[in-house]
């Protein structure tokens, strides 16, 4: 069974601008670059069958190319962090794109998304990271920033199950026009 998401792809010079971020948190699993991604709608394990009506409803999303703008550098978890992100500004159109990938995906039976979109890039997985070495490593990186961008495309991607990130597979490409 495929563990599949849709998400925005990070061109290679985004990617790495991004992997300036990396280290300075002992216990950080760091995302390989090639694996950054901005997460527009998270499906999880499904069949084949359903998979194939997954990719075939995302074929029907009809979006313009979406500009994307980093804001900085964050963490999710609170007083027990989970992850270092790059924080993704929430402009209208990339919202409107997450809002179509996900009233598709309702079409085809999927239960409704609970999480609010909150569009970043995961720089890294924790486990046994205090808030205080969040604070410190975002403290050292105060001002960090990634070049914008213009996602042209989304994917379906697939990935492991298990651990949780990549390698990931593109399943599916769909352009924006």
């Amino acid at each position: 069974m495929p563990r599949l998401f849709a998400a925005l792809s990070i061109p290679a010079e985004v990617g790495a601008a991004l992997a300036g971020a990396r280290g300075g948190v002992f216990g950080a699993r760091w995302v390989d670059p090639g694996d950054y991604h901005v997460t527009l709608r998270f499906v999880g394990d499904v069949d084949v069958h359903a998979a194939r009506e997954v990719a075939d409803a995302l074929a029907g999303v009809r979006r313009p190319p979406v500009a994307v703008e980093f804001e900085g550098l964050s963490w999710f978890g609170g007083d027990k962090p989970r992850a270092i992100v790059a924080r993704i500004r929430p402009s209208s159109p990339l919202v409107d794109l997450q809002g179509a990938v996900e009233r598709r995906l309702r079409r085809v039976g999927l239960p409704p998304e609970t999480r609010n979109f909150s569009p970043h890039v995961t720089l890294a997985r924790l486990r046994g990271v205090g808030a205080g070495a969040i604070a410190d490593y975002l403290g050292a990186r105060g001002g960090f920033a990634a070049p914008s961008f213009e996602a042209e495309r989304f994917a379906l991607y697939s990935s492991r199950d298990s651990i949780g990130g990549g390698p990931y597979l593109v399943e599916a490409d769909y352009p924006l026009q």
